[in-house]
């Protein structure tokens, strides 16, 4: 296939199927992993992205062949890893708007994972049973997002999209991952619980920030919290590596 592709890695724990609209990306994370992927440098990748030549038709070509393969067609597909597919520019190009008319039109279901906040909220209506919505958390007040997500959506815009797909019916989850600083990831949670279907909690895996983070200490905090509030959660591979759990440890709750 030519933009539809199976994830590796740690990417793969998110989803079994992706797509990425856009190849770079205005919001600047100072912890984004996408230059590295890419081979490129920070400023390269966080210019303002230009159409993927024949991206929509490539999207329509193997959905096609996607439709008709048995063990992928009932697999959702993520929007996106590489280049957040509702940055500031997706209001003019509406690429993401036409991705999910296309996934749609055969019978494909989409995940939407973002940090674009109420610039997402536009594309609710196209989004049913089978879909879910998901935004990234990270920091608690305006300053830090700024600091370390310049671009993004700040933490309030991103909670009211999180809360408005949630009324409208639609599954609904959040990455805390990276975590940045652990008491903000925890109290996101305990804000959102009453909106969100289920959290996957992750580490800090490419900035030196996390390297002051003590990741036992936090995982096992978070997860008897989770657990006693009763809500679903997928813990990554990475923390729970560092919490010591094995391969045959709870991993997850059902809530």
């Amino acid at each position: 296939m030519k933009v539809l592709y199976v994830p590796k890695g740690r990417a793969g724990e998110f989803a079994e199927l992706a797509c990425s609209v856009y190849l770079k990306c205005t919001h600047g994370c100072s912890y984004c992993y996408c230059p590295d992927i890419l081979h490129v440098t920070k400023e390269e990748f966080h210019q303002q992205p230009k159409e993927r030549p024949n991206f929509l038709e490539y999207l329509e070509k193997d959905a096609s062949l996607l439709r008709n393969n048995s063990k992928w067609n009932d697999k959702p597909i993520l929007l996106s890893f590489i280049g957040d597919c509702y940055q500031p520019i997706e209001l003019e190009t509406k690429l993401t708007r036409a991705a999910i008319e296309i996934l749609h039109e055969y019978g494909l279901k989409v995940m939407i994972l973002t940090k674009g906040g109420k610039r997402a909220m536009r594309d609710f209506d196209l989004l049913g049973p089978g879909d879910s919505f998901a935004t990234t958390l990270t920091c608690l007040r305006a300053e830090d997002s700024i600091q370390w997500e310049p671009g993004a959506a700040l933490p309030w815009d991103r909670i009211l999209s999180l809360k408005v797909a949630h009324r409208l019916g639609l599954d609904t989850w959040v990455s805390l991952e990276p975590v940045i600083y652990p008491g903000n990831s925890m109290r996101l949670m305990e804000m959102t619980k009453d909106f969100v279907g289920h959290y996957k909690v992750g580490t800090m895996n490419y900035h030196p920030h996390g390297k002051e983070i003590d990741w036992h200490d936090f995982g096992w905090k978070i997860k008897r919290r989770m657990d006693e509030l009763g809500v679903k959660y997928y813990l990554k591979k990475d923390l729970r590596r560092e919490m010591r759990l094995d391969e045959g440890g709870d991993a997850s709750a059902k809530g």
